[in-house]
C-alpha cells in the first residue's frame, strides 16, 4: 500500500460527500445564499429561498454533515451559517486528479486516431 493511500481515501470520501450534496439543486442554492449573502440562519435563508424554514434546516444539515457549511452560535441562541470552503477544495483536487489520470490515456487516443 502507497504511504498516502490513506489520505487518498480520506480526500475520495470527503469529495463524495461534497458530491452527494452538491447533487441537490435546492442545497446549490442554499450554498449559493451563503456565498452572496455571508452568514445566516435558517429563518434568513428561508426568506430569501422558495422553500420553508424546516426544509432549509434539513438541508443546512445535510450541508453540514459534508463539511460545506459550520453552524456558529448567534444572538438569541439562534444559530447562523456560515460557509466552508476546504471540501470544496478537496473536491476540486479530487477532480483534477482524475482529469490528469485521463489526460495520458485520451492523449494516446487521439495520437493512435490520427496516425
Amino acid at each position: 500500500m502507497r504511504p498516502d493511500a490513506d489520505s487518498d481515501a480520506d480526500a475520495e470520501a470527503v469529495a463524495e460527500q461534497v458530491f452527494a450534496a452538491l447533487a441537490d439543486p435546492t442545497r446549490r442554492a442554499v450554498l449559493a445564499e451563503l456565498a452572496s449573502g455571508g452568514p445566516a440562519t435558517a429563518t434568513d435563508l428561508a426568506g430569501r429561498l422558495p422553500i420553508t424554514r424546516q426544509a432549509v434546516a434539513k438541508h443546512l444539515a445535510l450541508l453540514a454533515d459534508a463539511g460545506l457549511v459550520t453552524a456558529e452560535p448567534g444572538e438569541r441562541r439562534r444559530v447562523r451559517y456560515r460557509l466552508r470552503s476546504a471540501p470544496m477544495r478537496v473536491a476540486q483536487q479530487y477532480l483534477a486528479a482524475l482529469a490528469r489520470d485521463w489526460d495520458g490515456p485520451l492523449d494516446a487516443l487521439r495520437n493512435h486516431l490520427d496516425r
